[in-house]
């Protein structure tokens, strides 16, 4: 999944889902796995093409990697599995023109890409320059797909069972 390697970055670079507070309720489940079993085949032969090569930097070998460039190509596949495709509840197709995985004609790989960057802004330019959201310095608050897409193509705008 080459061109997804753009939505790999916020998953790449974010620590993912903070912990709920000791004090507050569990977070829910998260959703299940969104890949379809034609999906599965689509990752197992992008993994057997990849043999020997999992290690190396996604651009070297992928086409049209923007964002997660520097991520292992193999990490990029589980990236785009378990982050994207479970975060947005959506199968790969949903932004990747299968067997043409580069192809940016799907807009929603476009949308993606611009969702990521304003991800990394909102952690590196917002969320690290506010200190007092954690007692530990060591934890890092950041927001990830999950944090409002929480399994669902369109993001959360209101809790559940509220109203505007």
């Amino acid at each position: 999944m080459p061109g997804a390697a753009l939505l790999l970055l916020a998953l790449a670079q974010s620590p993912g889902p903070a912990s709920p507070p000791a004090s507050g309720p569990p977070s829910p489940p998260p959703p299940a796995s969104s890949i379809t079993p034609e999906d599965r085949s689509h990752l197992e032969a992008l993994r057997a093409a990849l043999k020997g090569r999992e290690d190396r930097p996604a651009r070297e070998v992928f086409k049209n990697v923007k964002l997660l460039g520097d991520v292992p190509a193999g990490r990029l596949l589980r990236v785009m599995e378990w982050g994207y495709a479970r975060s947005l509840g959506q199968s790969c197709s949903f932004c990747h023109v299968p067997g043409s995985w580069e192809s940016d004609t799907n807009k929603h790989k476009v949308i993606a890409r611009q969702m990521a960057l304003m991800m990394r802004a909102i952690n590196q330019e917002f969320l690290a320059k506010m200190p007092e959201l954690t007692e530990d310095p060591a934890d890092k608050p950041a927001v990830n797909c999950t944090t409002c897409h929480r399994g669902q193509k369109k993001p959360a705008l209101e809790l559940e069972g509220g109203s505007r």
